[in-house]
């Protein structure tokens, strides 16, 4: 079976690879890009774990052909943080202990981002509506909230 050669940015960074073309993005950034930090919790995108951001778009990267990304540019977890600086998001999420096993999390964090990118102030509504494509069977949400409305002020006084 012929593989397909793509090109694409990812995290900023231009990218070459071969890809089947049954394999997910998912697939492309965990085995070939070596990008694990998205992560494949239900493989039917119900869960968000896998999110990331295609051209700017909040996708669950299990329904993405990875043959499909050829020229767009793809943000993930990997590249939120700048070197050793973490990003507000990431900080907050440690502060408020947002966090337990770390499945769900890389894809809170994308999801969170892209709202924050969007809507710099949301409510604490418009916030759960934003993220209940993202599951979490570890913490509950009311940490994750607090810490998104935390990095959003944070933000916001720059």
């Amino acid at each position: 079976m012929a593989k397909h050669h793509v090109e694409a940015i990812v995290n900023g960074d231009p990218v070459e690879f071969l890809c089947e073309t049954e394999e997910t993005l998912l697939d492309v950034l965990r085995d070939t890009l070596h990008l694990t930090g998205s992560k494949e919790g239900c493989s039917s995108g119900d869960c968000g774990a896998c999110s990331v951001t295609l051209d700017g778009r909040l996708v669950c990267s299990c329904l993405v052909l990875g043959c499909e990304v050829g020229g767009r540019t793809i943000e993930t977890i990997e590249g939120m943080a700048k070197g050793e600086t973490l990003h507000p998001l990431q900080q907050r999420f440690l502060e408020h202990a947002a966090l337990q096993c770390g499945i769900c999390t890389p894809g809170f964090l994308v999801a969170s981002k892209a709202l924050l990118e969007r809507n710099p102030n949301p409510t604490e509504t418009e916030i759960r509506y934003w993220l209940a494509g993202n599951l979490c069977r570890c913490t509950g949400y009311d940490k994750i909230i607090t810490a998104v409305q935390d990095a959003a002020g944070a933000m916001r006084k720059g």
